[in-house]
């Protein structure tokens, strides 16, 4: 049982890690998109630290002559709209306490602004600063027949805590190297839910309609679906806090978990059956739900060594060996020295005692019933 649950998650780490050695850009001389970009940034009581994104991002539009930062304050009860207005955002707000969460809000969103001539929409979280390069980036992307963009995503304040560093390395693991592997494979990279950008044709064709508490991972299945696939822009990165406080953390950990748990219990079996029928796109992704976070397949491993049995250890071994150099060549991938890299290896065994502690949270909330709650953050740090 050990090995059926981590054989196919090590195989298919293996596959991600050596293609993510190659990195795939846009070939030179192709056309940039043109026309006006909306940089969509949804805000639940984001008021702390809402001014510092709107900035970022109003100055990246104004370089960039053609994009537009919409914030859609959504069920807000503090100043989020006033603040983000002051500070050059256009404001939609949204007031509704029985469709509540993220996915309502891009909804909203992007059907208010549909018609309006916008050739594209970017997503960017209340809690973000992108690079300079952002739109120039996704331009070529988009240019060069992207129906959808991910961009990296990692972390802003990886020194706060040895959890954000560690989370900093996941980060580059889960939002780098992987995303990367799969583009360079020809396969969707995935959306993960911040930094990421969809043609108007697009939304057109797969509206967002993404309503579970993973509903960047939603919308993508859908994407797949139609056989749109999302391309990986590795040129610029979009960095976003991370919860310090326990209580953030664990509501955090437990909705990206349990969501994905949820999409392989409504969606594995059709994607098994599609895939196995033939249309064999349809199998990455299921592979992709079918691994475990790293923190649970490590656990198997190690429980795979205590097993007296020549080849369970041999597994075992393997499997803690590609896990290994996935983590090694995702540090590389995303640019952490030997410092960060072993700092962020040092807070390991306290995380692994934790996620264990989590399993019951991240059942509860993979159940069809469960409701969007919002992470509680900490004080954005520059």
């Amino acid at each position: 049982m050990l090995a059926l649950l981590t054989l196919p998650g090590t195989c298919y780490l293996a596959v991600l890690t050596l293609a993510g050695l190659r990195r795939v850009v846009p070939a030179a001389g192709q056309p940039a998109l043109a026309g006006p970009i909306a940089i969509v940034v949804p805000a639940h009581n984001e008021a702390i630290g809402i001014a510092r994104t709107v900035d970022n991002l109003v100055a990246i539009a104004r370089q960039d002559g053609a994009a537009t930062v919409c914030v859609v304050a959504d069920n807000c009860s503090d100043d989020t709209a006033a603040i983000a207005r002051a500070h050059g955002a256009r404001v939609l707000e949204r007031h509704d306490l029985t469709q509540r969460g993220k996915g309502y809000a891009l909804d909203h969103a992007f059907s208010q602004l549909a018609g309006q001539g916008f050739a594209a929409y970017v997503v960017i979280d209340a809690d973000s600063l992108a690079e300079p390069n952002l739109l120039s980036v996704l331009r070529r992307h988009l240019g060069a027949g992207a129906p959808a963009v991910q961009t990296r995503y990692t972390v802003l304040n990886a020194e706060q805590s040895p959890r954000t560093r560690l989370a900093e390395l996941a980060l580059c693991a889960f939002n780098a190297l992987r995303p990367r592997g799969r583009h360079a494979l020809g396969w969707s990279a995935g959306i993960l839910g911040n930094g990421f950008a969809l043609t108007a044709q697009t939304l057109q064709q797969v509206p967002y309609r993404a309503t579970s508490v993973v509903e960047d991972l939603e919308y993508h299945l859908r994407l797949i679906e139609h056989d749109l696939r999302v391309h990986f822009a590795d040129e610029t990165t979009v960095r976003g806090d991370m919860p310090v406080a326990g209580s953030g953390q664990s509501t955090q950990r437990a909705r990206w978990e349990g969501g994905r748990l949820r999409m392989l219990l409504d969606h594995g079996a059709s994607l098994l059956r599609r895939g196995l029928s033939g249309q064999w796109r349809l199998l990455e992704p299921l592979l992709d739900l079918l691994l475990l976070p790293l923190a649970y397949h490590t656990v198997l491993l190690l429980a795979l060594l205590a097993i007296p049995l020549d080849w369970a250890r041999g597994l075992g071994l393997a499997g803690l060996a590609w896990l290994l150099l996935h983590v090694l060549v995702a540090a590389g991938v995303g640019g952490l020295g030997p410092r960060r890299l072993w700092l962020a290896l040092w807070a390991v065994p306290e995380y692994l005692w934790w996620k264990l502690r989590m399993l019951r949270a991240t059942v509860k909330t993979s159940q069809a019933s469960a409701e969007w709650e919002r992470t509680h953050r900490d004080t954005p740090h520059h």
